[in-house]
């Protein structure tokens, strides 16, 4: 029993530790890291010297007695260059930054405070101080309560304005000052007006406005194309449209594109990005100065702009091009007891004898213009006062006829 007990004892007693046996190198290895070391150390040595040297040779690195360096004089500006500084200078007062402002009330006494929803740009139309925009700047102020537009002009300061009228279907608005907020006479500035049936792709233009809140930025670059089609807010196209590789973003829309003499040739727009958030990639689209300055007077007369209608719907040209209709545009069908179809006008339709489909009328011409293509249509079309004659050419069945109808619209 006694020698199990003890057996028991030594096999529960703690394991006693053993000192580290001292560490020995070989004289192999103490002579490696030696020479390790001396290598190590001559390296340093040079580097420092290596660094010395090079200090004394281009002079100490601090210099208490350095002086301005003195700038060289400029150049001359060249032609170009003046006549962008001064087209800017010439414009930059008319250019407006368009805010949009929303007016809550908070914190435990109901204090009001405002908050930026919205931005773009404009231009000053006229003597009065009516304001030109586009009408998606400024969509969302008869939708959403307590909102404010304000404009914020070249001298940085801010005006309420009301919406004087809006026409969706050209993506055009006009404003003016409120009568609380007239901002000084003289510095109401209108911009000069041009033309934009006679511009020619590769003509120099600018654009100057108010991208990602960056007022007053002005960019340039050339016509790339004429008479683009530009979807409206309302889906219904804009024709004529310029393109552009002046740069615009978000935050141009309603903003001038100038000719190189200052002129208002059209309004920034749309672009094109590859993707909803995108910024420029070189493709602008403006609404065509014409076309401004029809709707505008019209907004300004009525509230609105006229549209004259001629109940037609017309077939999709490239379909019609494919269909080798070189020219034209092919009336699809027409509105029930509209001016079009009061006249006798035919859209196109399925042979009750025959079973095959038959081509509509083929509009050549209205009053006197030739029509090659939808663009041409709706540019002379926005130009018929509702109410009148319009006598239209047209080919059916091969031969050329005359058809006169009274514009519908109001």
């Amino acid at each position: 029993m006694n020698s199990d007990r003890h057996d028991e004892d030594e096999d529960n007693r703690p394991a006693q530790r053993r000192k580290p046996e001292p560490y020995s190198v070989s004289p192999a290895v103490a002579f490696l890291l030696v020479a390790v070391g001396l290598a190590l150390g001559a390296a340093a040595f040079w580097a420092g010297g290596h660094f010395l040297w090079r200090a004394n040779q281009n002079g100490p690195l601090l210099d208490p007695n350095a002086k301005l360096r003195e700038a060289t004089p400029p150049e001359p500006l060249d032609a170009m260059e003046r006549e962008a500084v001064e087209l800017f200078k010439k414009v930059k007062p008319s250019v407006v930054n368009v805010d949009i402002v929303q007016v809550r009330r908070t914190g435990w006494d109901d204090r009001p405070s405002e908050q930026q929803t919205g931005a773009g740009s404009g231009f000053i139309w006229d003597d009065d101080g009516r304001i030109v925009t586009n009408y998606h700047v400024i969509a969302d102020v008869k939708n959403r309560p307590n909102m404010t537009v304000r404009v914020v002009m070249a001298d940085r300061h801010a005006y309420d304005v009301d919406v004087v009228g809006a026409a969706p279907e050209y993506d055009l608005a006009v404003l003016k000052f409120s009568p609380e907020h007239l901002p000084p006479k003289e510095t109401i500035k209108k911009i000069e007006l041009g033309t934009s049936h006679d511009l020619f792709v590769g003509q120099k233009v600018y654009a100057i406005g108010n991208p990602f809140g960056l007022s007053l930025t002005m960019t340039s670059g050339i016509i790339s194309a004429l008479d683009r089609t530009i979807e409206s807010p309302t889906h219904t196209p804009i024709a004529g449209g310029i393109q552009h590789s002046a740069a615009i973003n978000p935050g141009n829309s309603g903003g001038p594109l100038l000719d190189k003499s200052g002129r208002l040739i059209g309004v920034n727009t749309a672009i094109t990005t590859p993707s909803s958030n995108g910024g420029n990639v070189g493709i602008g689209f403006a609404i065509p100065a014409d076309l401004v300055n029809q709707v505008v007077t019209q907004i300004i007369q009525s509230g609105r702009a006229k549209r004259p209608d001629l109940g037609i719907k017309l077939y999709d040209q490239q379909k019609l091009r494919r269909a080798r209709y070189d020219h034209g545009v092919m009336i699809e069908r027409t509105t029930p007891n509209g001016p079009a179809d009061k006249a006798g006008l035919r859209g196109m339709r399925v042979n009750q004898r025959t079973g095959l489909a038959e081509a509509g009328d083929l509009i050549v011409g209205i009053n006197g213009e030739t029509v090659d293509t939808v663009e041409d249509y709706e540019r002379i079309v926005r130009k018929l006062e509702p109410g009148t004659q319009a006598k239209l050419t047209i080919i059916r069945d091969d031969q050329e006829r005359e058809v006169t109808l009274t514009v519908g619209g109001s």
